[in-house]
């Protein structure tokens, strides 16, 4: 074995001392089930048939391929890679500090901010029992609204304060409710099913700008977003070299058939008269939509059910990402761009508490400025593949330049699987919309500006400096190719560029970027070292 790998290979060896390892593969896979499963099954699917009318059944078939493929290049890196805050910390080993910190403030705004989400999605469907909760006329809470928001995140940090067993437990019991509910919609529904207003308007109304927008601003890149809260814990995983594949795996595959039935049932299930001016404006007329089909069919008690899992199923999947947050602030301090007080875990309860008061501080900010479920999901599902995307790359490099890092999980035909994982990213996050790209890519690109003096005056960032600007090129590059095709395209800019070729454009200024970015990892030196520095 040559120096460089025997480094890597010590370095790898036994450095996640002071989380406490005491996930199972049940506790794993509930954890990634109950993220997947939040407020995304309760309101995505009246906006998926909003914006593309029947044709959305593709849409969710495109997302859950998208997700799968990541999931595998995320196989690959959290069997390799069991540290909590992985997501974060993978990009370190790959490509240096710079993209570290990148990426640790975009996956921080978005699992923050995705705690939000979710109390508001609690009090929205709850408004359907107390009205007073919601502001008449909007979707915007009243304080009692807020201050019951606000109780929800207390009861989500205290379930993740004292042991991560306590959350593992509470969520599997919150995590078999989740499930039975959703399946008990799709039974029902499937009894009441029209197939005629699948064709009534035709199954493309909207065309492919439909089924590509259903994506992103329909909820359903959203919907499927919960493998990293699973790299998030891989410190605290038994066995995480066979516990963490099966995990993610189970939890894609399981979530799309749910998902696919769903949105089936939803398609079939709307009274056929209330479409004689077609799929447009159906979010408007199915607000809380299972709640309100539920109605506008005569079942009560299937409207109440929904209620009661709207309140569980946001709630569950709120206090994952209370628990993943932390996970992901330990990992960026851990990149040595962050403060270094959020590295601390107590030794009693192996919880990162310091980091734990941070991501309930955000999360009650995340409250105050948006008024709805839906005025926050174009963001944060870009924010999201915006970290997942990055994966395929950071794991092209890894192969590359750490080719003696123990891989107990290869992803398959990943010469293949690699670059495609990456380029359904990039058009996931084009799909977004200028209005949601401009200031997303830019704010980063902005950051990368900042970085560099800020770098300058630290002698341990100084050090690797030069290398981690070239490093991280890449993704600046990709930031202002894509800003650009934004500004030009389709989806929000001038039309200069017109559809379909504005996202094959997209996809092949990806696959460029893909192997320029897989070219420019780390040396296996610096790899190492970064590793050395571990708990």
């Amino acid at each position: 074995m040559s120096a460089d790998r025997a480094a890597v290979t010590n370095a790898y060896a036994d450095v996640e001392g002071r989380f406490k390892k005491r996930l199972s593969l049940t506790d794993l896979t509930c954890i990634g089930l109950g993220a997947i499963f939040g407020s995304g099954w309760l309101f995505s699917a009246s906006h998926v048939a909003n914006i593309a009318g029947p044709a959305g059944i593709a849409s969710w078939l495109i997302g859950g391929a998208a997700v799968l493929l990541l999931g595998l290049v995320y196989c690959e890196l959290g069997a390799a890679l069991p540290h909590s805050g992985g997501v974060v910390r993978y990009p370190v080993y790959s490509h240096g500090a710079l993209l570290g910190y990148l990426m640790g403030l975009i996956t921080l705004i978005a699992f923050s901010s995705l705690i939000a989400i979710e109390v508001t999605a609690c009090r929205q469907y709850a408004s359907a029992w107390f009205p007073q909760l919601t502001q008449a006329g909007s979707q915007a809470p009243t304080l009692l609204g807020w201050c019951v928001q606000l109780a929800t995140l207390i009861v989500f940090f205290l379930l993740n304060y004292f042991s991560v067993k306590v959350f593992a437990r509470a969520n599997n019991i919150v995590s078999v409710f989740k499930f039975v509910v959703p399946l008990t919609v799709i039974v029902v529904l499937l009894w009441f099913f029209h197939a005629g207003n699948l064709t009534a308007h035709g199954i493309a109304p909207f065309g492919f700008a439909g089924v590509a927008g259903a994506i992103s601003a329909g909820g359903i890149i959203f919907a499927y977003l919960g493998l990293t809260p699973i790299v998030s814990v891989a410190g605290e995983v038994r066995n995480p070299q066979r516990n963490i594949p099966i995990a993610l795996i189970l939890s894609v595959a399981l979530s799309t058939v749910i998902y696919l039935l769903l949105q089936i049932a939803f398609l079939g299930g709307v009274p056929s008269a209330l479409l004689a001016h077609g799929w447009r404006g159906i979010d408007k007329l199915f607000e809380l939509p299972f709640h309100d089909i539920a109605i506008a069919l005569g079942l009560g008690w299937l409207s109440f059910l929904v209620v009661c899992d709207a309140v569980i199923s946001p709630s569950g999947c709120g206090n994952i990402y209370m628990n993943a947050a932390p996970r992901v602030i330990y990992g960026w301090a851990r990149g040595g761009t962050f403060f270094k007080a959020f590295t601390r875990v107590d030794a009693r309860s192996g919880i990162p508490r310091s980091a734990l008061w941070l991501t309930f501080a955000l999360s009650i900010f995340w409250t105050l400025p948006f008024p709805s479920w839906s005025a926050m999901i174009d963001v944060v599902s870009a924010a999201l593949v915006l970290s997942y995307a990055v994966a395929p790359v950071t794991a092209a490099a890894l192969r590359r330049n750490a080719p003696g890092l123990p891989r107990p999980f290869r992803t398959p035909a990943f010469a293949v699987l690699g670059p495609a994982s990456f380029m359904v990213a990039a058009l996931i996050v084009y799909w977004s919309g200028w209005s949601t790209l401009s200031w997303l890519l830019g704010l980063q690109i902005v950051l990368f500006i900042v970085y560099v003096p800020f770098a300058r005056r630290s002698a341990a960032l100084r050090a690797t400096l030069a290398q981690d600007i070239h490093s991280s090129l890449w993704l600046i590059g990709f930031y202002a190719l894509m800003l650009i095709l934004s500004w030009l395209g389709t989806f929000g800019g001038w039309h200069v560029i017109a559809a379909p070729w504005d996202s094959l454009l997209a996809a092949a200024v990806a696959l460029l970027v893909y192997y320029w970015g897989a070219r420019t990892g780390v040396p296996p030196s610096q790899f190492a070292l970064g590793m050395d520095d571990e708990d």
